[in-house]
């Protein structure tokens, strides 16, 4: 795990070592246990080093062939490369080091960008072939791992984080108008711009060769997607469960593979009760973190925010050495700075306590489990599919689930917030984006499991990044590895074709239920059909409490909704009522100042909208000064 920055000039000037060396130091956190660099003509490649497996000089990078026409700079763990280092000896390959870097590195001279359909795990690297003259970019499947990339005329800067290419003369920092409209429409970027005018974020699953030859700016090809498929014929019920056993075992064995200490977060969820079930069985004694909150000013369904007491349950019964922290109203605001440089780019949702967490684990490991990805691969949010599962057809499905997805600014009241700037983004139709996210998945819509499948997708592509994002920036601002076993290959492809049924129980109800309405928005719902990743509720009964594979759905998140209007609201109304806020050059005051209102007098939960507000104001005031 570590850092990667880099600069290709196509009117082959030569590569300043140093600026190379700024943009590695903007991301020093990404990696404190050592630097490197590679300077070939117009090409220069950085590294920083976050040392897990090998901690030798012997993983040194960037790292380069034998013959040298090959140069690496990688970051991620690929946890298969014990298996591919043994098939790419017995191709006459030869290794120096006992690092997956290597195997990526050989892998990649070998089979080329073939090589990423053989990996499993998190990545994101910069291949130089040296005499072919040209440069391969490459991210994981699921996107754990950033890459971004910007063109400044024939330069092109590429990083883990946009820090790094901001140090770089040629970086000019302005804000994408019609990136801004997707933050406020989705609180997410659905296509792979970013905040910032230029800069791009390599999408999940592909890869991009740039020639350093060529004038043309090369577009990034997909290697894999997701496919969520109801099978022609369905195996018995006890095959699934025991197959869903198996890998969710094998799943967590081959993420544990260290060179230094493994922890794992510990909600009072299943999801992290399950990893770090299974995790515990095979390391004794493993460390636990828990983030809770104080409650004394939250009232309705945040009162059952705090987890603390179900999570030292659980780190009862699997053994762990356990370890916790309370966040209170005000939290918040003393992180925001610092919270913001590292997270850059403003996605889903409240990410504050992801970053205390974080901050907290990183003091005891180096290496982190979490349980993301069990929600999306195996429908963990019942009350959102079942919406949109009796449709005309498919774009009568487009309109009602893109009619839930508005979660900042819905549609009625996006034009009139966006009055200072509508010249410039009146083009922008955001159904039209969020449309576009089933290109690749187009497919006959008759059966409500047709719709779930789609909806699954819709996710997976989309919040399911957004978290990986946000979990990758705020982990390693704290040098800290966070490694994710649902998003094992295996198990992906078996959830993917896993039939509906097994996973919700009865797809024709449409039960609505408003997410912000006062009351549990899932209590109503799992209530009636305790309903939401059944099969791995089952399979997990085994390892963890009934009383924890029982829970309703709990997201992680503090009671800000109740803060917010209470103990906050200064804070709120300091930073959104005041008339230099740079947010108000952007989207009209009045019009924004209507919907905090209806927050703050309780008429609506617009929390999601504060904290994005919150967000923006504080990203123009760092990025753009």
């Amino acid at each position: 795990m570590c850092g990667i920055a880099g600069i290709l000039n196509r009117k082959d000037e030569p590569i300043s070592p140093i600026a190379v060396k700024r943009m590695t130091d903007a991301i020093a956190h990404r990696g404190p246990d050592g630097q490197g660099l590679y300077i070939d003509g117009p090409i220069g490649l950085g590294h920083r080093r976050l040392a897990i497996i090998d901690l030798s000089p012997a993983a040194h990078q960037p790292m380069s062939t034998e013959d040298g026409r090959y140069v690496l700079s990688y970051n991620g763990e690929v946890y298969n490369f014990q298996e591919l280092r043994i098939e790419l000896e017995a191709l006459g390959h030869q290794f120096k080091s006992r690092t997956d870097s290597e195997v990526v590195l050989k892998a990649c001279a070998q089979w080329g960008e073939q090589a990423l359909q053989r990996f499993n795990g998190m990545f994101a690297f910069a291949l130089w072939d040296k005499a072919a003259r040209r440069l391969l970019l490459a991210r994981d499947r699921y996107g754990i791992k950033p890459l971004y990339y910007a063109w400044f005329g024939d330069t092109l800067l590429f990083a883990s984080e946009i820090k790094a290419m901001r140090t770089h003369a040629r970086f000019r920092a302005a804000l994408d108008h019609e990136a801004l409209v997707e933050y406020l429409t989705f609180q997410n970027f659905f296509t792979d711009r970013t905040l910032f005018e230029g800069v791009r974020l390599l999408p999940a699953a592909a890869y991009m060769w740039v020639d350093a030859t060529s004038t043309s700016c090369p577009a990034p090809q997909r290697y894999w997607d997701f496919n969520f498929v109801e099978p022609e014929q369905s195996a018995p019920a006890e095959e699934y469960l025991e197959e869903l056993d198996r890998l969710m075992r094998q799943a967590v064995s081959r993420q544990l593979v260290s060179d230094v200490d493994i922890g794992a977060y510990l909600s009072g969820g299943m999801d992290s009760g399950s990893v770090t079930a299974l995790a515990a069985k095979e390391l004794p004694y493993i460390k636990s973190f828990t983030c809770g909150f104080d409650l004394h000013s939250a009232s309705g369904v945040e009162m059952g925010y705090d987890e603390r007491v179900t999570a030292e349950f659980m780190s009862y019964k699997f053994k762990t050495e356990h370890y916790e922290m309370v966040l209170k109203a005000g939290d918040m605001e003393r992180v925001m700075p610092r919270l913001t440089w590292h997270l850059e780019e403003p996605r889903v949702g409240q990410s504050y306590p992801n970053f205390y967490i974080a901050q907290l684990a990183s003091k005891f490991v180096k290496v982190v489990l979490c349980g993301t990805g069990g929600d999306e691969l195996f429908a963990g949010y019942p009350w959102r599919y079942y919406r949109a599962v009796v449709n005309d057809d498919f774009e009568h499905y487009v309109d009602k689930y893109y009619g839930f997805w508005q979660r900042i600014i819905p549609n009625g009241h996006l034009r009139e917030v966006l009055t200072p700037i509508a010249p410039k983004v009146k083009h922008v139709w955001t159904r039209d984006i969020f449309r576009n996210v089933f290109a690749r998945h187009a497919a006959t819509l008759t059966r409500p499991e047709d719709y779930i499948n789609h909806s699954l997708y819709l996710e997976a592509k989309t919040f399911l990044h957004g978290l990986l994002v946000v979990e990758d920036k705020l982990s390693m601002a704290h040098s800290l590895e966070t490694r994710v076993p649902f998003l094992d290959n295996d198990l992906v492809d078996f959830a993917m074709k896993l039939p509906a049924r097994h996973k919700l129980g009865n797809l024709t109800e449409i039960i609505q239920i408003n997410e912000n309405e006062p009351g549990s928005k899932t209590a109503k719902y799992f209530q009636k059909t305790r309903d939401g990743k059944l099969i791995l509720r089952k399979a997990m009964e085994r390892y963890v409490p009934a009383e924890i594979t029982e829970r309703e759905k709990q997201g992680f998140s503090a009671p800000d909704a109740s803060w917010f209007k209470g103990e906050s609201i200064e804070y709120v109304r300091r930073r959104l009522y005041s008339e230099r806020a740079r947010i108000y050059q952007l989207i009209d005051r009045d019009a924004v100042l209507s919907l905090v209102n209806e927050h703050l007098q309780g008429r609506q939960n617009r929390r999601l909208l504060i904290w994005s507000l919150l967000n923006l104001e504080y990203w123009l005031e760092t990025f753009l000064p």
